[in-house]
């Protein structure tokens, strides 16, 4: 049996690139059905959005932004051309953001990811998401028996109860959060169960440090990670190489500046933007508040969609100062009112019981009175004073911080 899930997964990355920008024209034609998409894409000929560089000039809609558009036009903010009653089922999540399941059997696409961490049909799996209003549980459900696996529809929490389950059916996979794995294995060893049957896991939810990852290993159990959304399913997951993730196929992703939706060159950190191409159900520049970076060249695994690094972090760097809020959007700003500036990074500090600004600026060339233009534009955008230090291309870290808060906690 393959290792692949399709033959999508192989194919050469320029077949994949024209597939998707050729079918993303109807895509856009179809989400300009609903109002909201309507009013932003408006003056936008679908026809013409056929490549990256015409993408990158569609505006980006935050994930952070749809609880006050869906409350101002419950459920769905406008952005949704169908009606709520032709999907299969309705979520909210914590927000609110009320997100729809679509019909289809692996709605989220998440059979992929779960195949590449080598679930197949037969195998019994133990799902610990939650199955309540919200998604998760679903969504890995969904893609395991997509694949022809049984599930467990366990959700989280009562230990005991797990272990008795796990005592009657002998899965061989566990899927849900890696906290709660370490909390079952630990429950199973104070208790004296053997969940030793459980041989693979698939986690997703939360952070999976190395030490943990280390640890799972030890007790015999080859995890892998996913990386999904509520809103969008399954974008991203780890495979046999161990070496980043491979993107899902049909999503279009990009990884921008944080605070604009500037494309970011391989390797530096960005936002993850993601573009669906569910007609049912389009998303449109959707950026989801994660940071990663692309890894350059293929996985070893032989899949050739692009490999991101995993998840490394929040791009919603908002700091308030001096009782103020600074976004990134502002700080991106500064940036375009002054060609000079390659790359910006507003540092907040703590200094005589105050707070203080240093906006630290990679440039291409430093022209008289480069630094009084733009502590003066610092000021008009933000209405605060700060300081203005001039650096060279590459001093800034990539890490994609556009501001850091390095104020003393507590």
């Amino acid at each position: 049996m393959s290792a692949y899930h399709d033959d999508l997964e192989t194919r050469p990355p320029e077949v994949r690139e024209a597939d998707l920008f050729a079918r993303l024209p109807k895509l856009l034609a179809a989400a300009m059905q609903a109002p909201a998409y309507a009013e932003r894409l408006a003056g936008i000929d679908p026809a013409a959005i056929t490549d990256r560089k015409a993408l990158a000039r569609l505006p980006v809609l935050r994930k952070a932004d749809l609880p006050v558009l869906q409350k101002a036009n419950l459920p769905f903010g406008g952005l949704v051309p169908a009606t709520p009653g032709s999907f299969g089922r309705l979520f909210t999540s914590p927000g609110p953001i009320f997100e729809p399941e679509g019909t289809a059997t692996d709605a989220w696409g998440v059979a992929r990811g779960l195949r590449a961490a080598g679930l197949r049909p037969g195998d019994i799996v133990l799902n610990t998401l939650s199955y309540h209003l919200t998604p998760g549980g679903f969504i890995l459900d969904s893609g395991a028996r997509a694949l022809g696996c049984a599930v467990i529809p366990a959700g989280p929490g009562n230990t005991e109860q797990q272990l008795e389950v796990i005592a009657a059916y002998r899965p061989s996979a566990y899927v849900g959060t890696p906290d709660f794995l370490k909390i079952l294995i630990e429950a199973a060893d104070a208790r004296g169960g053997d969940i030793s049957c459980i041989t693979r896991a698939v986690v997703s939810g939360a952070a999976f440090p190395p030490s943990l990852q280390a640890w799972v290993k030890e007790r015999g159990i080859d995890a892998y990670q996913l990386y999904a959304t509520a809103d969008l399913g399954l974008i991203a997951y780890e495979t046999s190489a161990r070496d980043g993730m491979v993107l899902n196929e049909n999503l279009i992703v990009e990884i921008v500046r944080p605070g604009t939706g500037d494309p970011v060159p391989v390797g530096e950190v960005g936002e993850v933007v993601v573009t669906n191409l569910d007609p049912h159900h389009p998303q449109i520049r959707l950026a989801v508040g994660d940071l990663t970076a692309v890894l350059p060249g293929m996985s070893a695994c032989g899949r050739t969609n692009t490999r991101i690094k995993g998840w490394m972090g929040r791009a919603d760097q908002t700091a308030k100062i001096k009782g103020m809020f600074v976004r990134p959007e502002q700080v991106a700003e500064i940036a375009k009112r002054h060609a000079e500036i390659a790359k910006l990074r507003l540092v907040v500090g703590r200094a005589d019981e105050t707070d203080t600004m240093t906006l630290k600026a990679e440039i291409y060339a430093e022209p008289a009175g480069l630094v009084d233009a733009v502590s003066s534009t610092l000021q008009q955008v933000t209405k605060l004073k700060g300081a203005v230090e001039i650096l060279p291309l590459g001093a800034l870290p990539n890490d994609g911080k556009v501001i850091a808060d390095e104020r003393p906690v507590g």
